[in-house]
């Protein structure tokens, strides 16, 4: 038992600098055993914007508020910012000030976070107080108002956030125009389906029933005026949202999709990347994300022609296993110093549009192509001895040694394509001959065609 009184005046930082009286103990047993509850407190904020999700970020470090430097500050350092305050996904990490000038210390962050730390204080190594910047260079964020609870991001359980709460939203409050938004604040493509009936189950959360009154082209749902009415929800009719998955990166300028000019969408607006720092790594998570093979070449000097538009990273740190580009760390967010005469580029190895699976060997096996990217077997009646000479030669295989049906190696998972294909027997890819477009095979079988080609027996 510690039994000396502890003087604290209440402002010093740590318990240790507060004096204690050297002679007077108090006569203590453990009945007399101190606890202490404190409030739970959030380390970070955003300060200057229009809600609590949206503003010039600020930490809190030693009892003392200071703002962020711009420098390296990206998106994968705003999601962390959003996660911690929960406020959704992140929409933009901003610089220059944009939600006015701090003042006070400028707790400078010198590494990018990966995106998954639980909160900013953790993000690598941080310089804290160094003056690099001032603070016309405060770091902002601008976090997502509402979130789909569901089997992925781009769909679900449509929440949004009222002042510290996340709450369902009522179907008879929402409608396409609100949909088109929400797709838009989410990085998804347009609405597929617009869904009512606890599609995705009721969820905890309390319902919204004010009416949200979107034109349809607002960035944000927070955006949209909504009225003061209220519908009524009595069966708890919850809003469920498909919106369509979208890719946030292109290849503009090459010879196919798999090579060109890297392009990325952000805030509904396409820009470059620049070619500063650009490698194998930054290429690699390029290609993987448009399902395009392995990284051939990372180039740069505006290789496929210049673009246009906003330049939105400079100088990417990739390290070759992110899901996408977006989430790799960059020395900032639409700040740079390139033109577009720096415009990097990617040439992918490219998937190949047919592949033989559940062979004994990589020339053998159950035949499938690759249609609206997806795998799709063939029907044993939609296929030749021609069309067997192009598959064969597309994989490098030799050339055909037997065409078989009757599923001879499965009949897999795969959709069925039941379209004649109609090779000449010279092409160099599958993709390049042509199909039947009214004559549908009958494969009431799922009679997948096989094939054996010569090579690599």
């Amino acid at each position: 038992m510690w039994t000396q009184e502890i003087q604290c005046r209440g402002n010093e930082s740590q318990i240790h600098l507060c004096p204690t009286s050297p002679s007077h103990k108090n006569n203590c047993s453990h009945e007399d055993d101190l606890s202490l509850v404190c409030a739970d407190k959030k380390n970070v904020r955003l300060v200057g914007g229009p809600s609590r999700c949206a503003g010039r970020v600020e930490v809190l470090h030693r009892g003392q508020w200071g703002t962020v430097c711009d420098f390296y500050w990206d998106m994968p350092d705003a999601a962390v910012v959003c996660r911690e305050l929960d406020c959704g996904e992140p929409v933009d990490a901003v610089g220059g000030a944009k939600f006015g000038p701090g003042s006070g210390t400028i707790w400078t962050n010198r590494k990018t976070c990966t995106g998954s730390e639980s909160t900013l204080k953790n993000c690598g190594s941080v310089d804290w107080a160094i003056y690099d910047c001032d603070h016309t260079k405060d770091a902002g964020v601008i976090c997502s108002d509402i979130r789909l609870i569901g089997n992925s991001s781009c769909s679900g359980r449509l929440e949004i956030l009222d002042d510290q709460t996340w709450m369902s939203m009522c179907a008879a409050a929402f409608d396409q125009q609100d949909a088109e938004v929400v797709c838009r604040e989410l990085d998804c493509g347009a609405p597929v389906q617009v869904l009512g009936e606890d599609a995705f189950g009721k969820g905890d959360a309390q319902m919204w029933t004010q009416e949200i009154q979107c034109r349809g082209n607002e960035s944000q749902i927070h955006l949209c005026p909504i009225s003061l009415h209220k519908k009524s929800c009595l069966h708890e009719n919850y809003q469920g949202l498909f919106c369509a998955d979208k890719k946030n990166v292109r290849l503009v300028g090459g010879h196919s999709r798999c090579a060109g000019r890297v392009e990325v969408l952000h805030r509904g607006q396409w820009g470059t990347v620049c070619d500063v720092g650009w490698d194998s790594a930054d290429a690699a998570v390029v290609c993987r994300e448009l399902d395009c093979g392995e990284p051939v070449d990372a180039l740069g000097d505006a290789h496929f022609g210049p673009g246009s538009g906003p330049i939105w990273m400079y100088v990417l740190l990739c390290t070759g296993s992110e899901s996408t580009l977006k989430n790799c760390g960059a020395t900032g967010w639409g700040l740079h110093a390139c033109t577009h005469n720096s415009d990097a580029g990617v040439i992918c190895s490219g998937h190949k549009p047919s592949r033989l699976i559940n062979g004994p060997h990589l020339c053998s096996g159950r035949l499938e192509i690759l249609h609206n990217q997806s795998w799709v077997s063939v029907c044993a009646a939609a296929f030749d001895q021609q069309d067997a000479e192009v598959v064969c030669r597309e994989l490098d295989c030799g050339a055909p040694v037997q065409v078989l049906g009757e599923d001879a190696f499965g009949k897999g998972d795969a959709q069925m394509w039941t379209q004649e294909i109609q090779c000449r027997g010279d092409e160099p890819q599958i993709s390049f001959c042509s199909v039947s477009s009214s004559h549908k095979h009958s494969c009431t079988s799922d009679n997948s065609v096989g094939l054996i080609c010569s090579g690599k027996l």
